[in-house]
């Protein structure tokens, strides 16, 4: 398949005020990556216009190693008509895929993206395009995230990288870098609303039918799955039971003996299975089952806390802070229609 992405040109008369946004394209990246947060500022374009705010927005350039086709991984073709760093612009972002550890080793790509950076005011990174950065060096030192599937094989090959595996995205200075591929959209809304404001970015999302924001240290995932693709099948049972108890009160030895073992080797497989204690690992359940609760509407905190096993609002608060970084009721604000 061919698609033509060009970047938008503009008579020489006009005073440009759109924010110039640089895509960097290699072969076999992931189309979304780079559609997903386009479709975003092309949204927002088309919302300024209609108030009659033409120029303002954001002004498209899509470079790459070499001008030409560039092929994604779903078989659709970009072109890019630019070279990078040849204009000062306002973001460079770098998307994700398969390829991008490979494509992180290519002295082409890595010598683009520093020649790229060094023009850019900001510096943004969707799912593993932090590779990229991180092989130009962009990332040495800062606090940074990816998809959650390499997040292991990035933090070896760049120990200087504060990895934050588990946020939506992550904001350092100049420079941001988020998980999968959705969320590229979540970061370029985030972006609209640095740019232009909340009002414009609420309008963006509700046009595109998207969640206004999620908060960029929201988990990627599941703890429920992970832990249940973690855990061999001697637990299983066990995470089954506790998934309909979790509003009980639990303890190591209840635990132990639903698992047929003794609580110190209980305590011990579990964690070398889980890579967490058997209480961390009911917290995090709790947090999930309070998320669904909050996601789905559910009102009254006292009640969330109780049915998620918290017992009380405060201890519900308490480890939201400590394991989300906002409230009960932020989060909950995040998820309310037309937030």
């Amino acid at each position: 398949m061919f698609f033509v992405i060009a970047a938008r040109r503009y008579p020489s008369y006009l005073v440009i005020m759109k924010k110039r946004m640089e895509f960097y394209f290699y072969q076999g990246m992931v189309a979304l990556d780079v559609t997903g947060p386009l479709d975003v500022f092309n949204a927002a374009d088309e919302l300024l216009s209609r108030n009659g705010k033409e120029q303002e927005g954001y002004e498209l350039i899509f470079s790459a190693s070499e001008i030409g086709l560039v092929p994604t991984l779903s078989g659709l073709n970009f072109y890019a008509d630019a070279l990078p760093g040849m204009q000062e612009v306002d973001t460079l972002l770098v998307p994700g895929g398969m390829v991008a550890e490979t494509a992180s080793t290519d002295p082409a790509n890595v010598l683009a993206i520093r020649r790229a950076a060094r023009r850019a005011k900001r510096i943004v990174s969707v799912c593993s395009g932090a590779f990229l950065l991180a092989a130009a060096g962009i990332l040495d030192g800062r606090k940074a995230t990816t998809h959650w599937l390499v997040t292991d094989r990035l933090a070896e090959l760049y120990p200087d990288i504060h990895l934050e595996p588990d946020a939506i995205y992550v904001q350092d200075g100049s420079v941001a870098t988020s998980a999968g591929v959705t969320a590229g959209i979540d970061l370029a809304l985030a972006m609209v609303e640095d740019d232009y404001g909340p009002a414009l970015a609420i309008e963006v999302a509700r046009l595109l039918l998207l969640y206004r924001k999620r908060p960029g240290n929201q988990s990627q995932f599941s703890a429920m799955l992970d832990l249940q693709a973690k855990a061999s099948k001697r637990f299983k049972p066990l995470i089954d039971w506790l998934e309909t108890h979790l509003d009980q009160k639990l303890t190591v030895d209840q635990l132990a003996e639903k698992a047929h073992m003794s609580p110190r080797t209980f305590a011990r497989i579990f964690r070398s299975e889980t890579g967490m204690s058997p209480g961390r690992f009911i917290e995090q359940l709790r947090i999930d089952r309070a998320r669904e609760l909050l996601e789905s509407g559910a009102e009254g905190l006292e009640l969330v806390a109780r049915e998620s096993g918290f017992g009380r609002e405060e201890r519900l608060r308490r480890a939201f802070q400590r394991r989300l970084g906002i409230s009960p009721a932020q989060y909950r604000a995040h998820f309310k229609t037309g937030e």
